[in-house]
């Protein structure tokens, strides 16, 4: 039996980009299982291996898999023309720090453009009656406090890629305030929901980004290898990818029935599960040691800090009262759990065993479905 949250996507035409990315994959299988009719626009997966070829997903009929890029808006604008969503989820990004040091053009074009031409689209189709665009944790000015970020602290993210995100916001609140309003009217501006979901560090199976603690311990354990760690003491929220789906689909869903539910939000864990990078692999490698065979490589890490690295922030976590109180959402898994799961999905994934049953299984465990 499906959960209420769930139901509600049974039959509804939504359209995500990004569908290809870690995100998107598990956002994808969770909509699709759902009962939901997907239209994913998205480059191709970023890595191989990649969480997408895995989920096996040309047995749903009602999923209709589109490579595009968000920066070509006459290509985007064919899809919604012929798909006619009436919800848009917008994940498509290039999401990683140190690439954005590395290509800050690339970075900029896709988190800033990139939101242009679907907003352009949204605004440009009669359908859709609920957008969300996916920002980051790191939208903020960081101050490096030790109190979390509120809703209306000042945006300024310090690198390339967290700057292109708070622009995306900007983006965001622009296109609200120009083209939507509370109704349809004379002068053009259409009734369309439009909210942004301030997400943090995500963690997970199926995850091969490079740049990304779990992803590194579970290919220095591919390689029998010891898990090298850059910066042990920068201390994130870490949460589970299903935690931030969940509230993504909320947060569509409630502005979809309900305009007034249309805004800024921030998305993250409990301070119990704000920990350091060096505590974070501390418990990957206790949960994968647990029940290890004798001749089983045991996982062990060691303090790998770069001179003269790209900067990152320190400390960073997020005030989550407004979903609480708002949506009556808490979060279902802490961070010993979420790392039990990712450890069990990764276990399934280097022995050759059916990672789209894995995805459903844990989609099943957590929605209660």
């Amino acid at each position: 039996m499906q959960s209420e949250l769930l139901s509600f996507y049974k039959g509804k035409k939504v359209l995500l980009t990004g569908h290809t990315g870690f995100k998107g994959t598990w956002l994808t299988r969770i909509l699709l299982d759902a009962g939901a009719e997907v239209v994913g626009y998205s480059l191709n997966p970023p890595t191989d291996p990649n969480l997408f070829s895995l989920a096996q997903f040309s047995a749903f009929p009602t999923f209709h898999h589109i490579i595009g890029d968000v920066r070509d808006l006459e290509k985007m604008k064919e899809v919604f023309i012929t798909y006619q969503p009436e919800i848009v989820l917008h994940l498509a990004a290039q999401p990683i720090v140190r690439t954005s040091y590395q290509d800050p053009v690339g970075t900029y074009s896709t988190n800033v453009i990139g939101t242009v031409n679907v907003l352009e689209c949204v605004r440009q189709t009669a359908s859709v009656k609920s957008f969300l665009n996916v920002t980051t944790d790191k939208v903020y000015k960081n101050n490096e406090w030790c109190w979390g970020y509120r809703e209306n602290e000042p945006l300024d993210g310090f690198d390339p890629y967290s700057n292109s995100k708070s622009c995306s916001e900007l983006v965001t609140h622009s296109y609200r305030s120009s083209f939507f309003s509370d109704c349809d009217g004379e002068d053009g501006r259409r009734y369309v929901a439009i909210s942004t979901a301030r997400a943090g560090n995500v963690i997970g199976g199926g995850d091969f980004a490079k740049d990304r603690i779990i992803p590194d311990c579970v290919r220095a354990m591919e390689r029998g290898e010891v898990i090298g760690v850059r910066n042990s003491y920068s201390t994130r929220p870490y949460q589970h990818v299903l935690e931030p789906l969940s509230v993504y689909l909320t947060i569509a869903k409630a502005q979809y029935e309900d305009r007034k539910y249309s805004g800024y939000y921030n998305v993250g864990p409990d301070d119990c599960d704000c920990v350091t990078t060096g505590e974070l692999v501390d418990l990957f490698c206790r949960k994968w040691n647990e029940g290890a065979e004798a001749e089983e490589k045991k996982a062990a890490w060691e303090n790998n800090a770069e001179a003269n690295a790209p900067h990152e922030a320190n400390f960073l976590k997020l005030d989550t009262s407004l979903i609480k109180t708002t949506f009556g959402w808490q979060p279902r898994w802490h961070i010993d759990e979420c790392m039990e799961k990712t450890v069990r999905f990764s276990k399934v994934w280097l022995s050759g065993g059916d990672v789209a049953a894995e995805m459903d299984k844990e989609i099943e465990e957590f929605f209660g479905c």
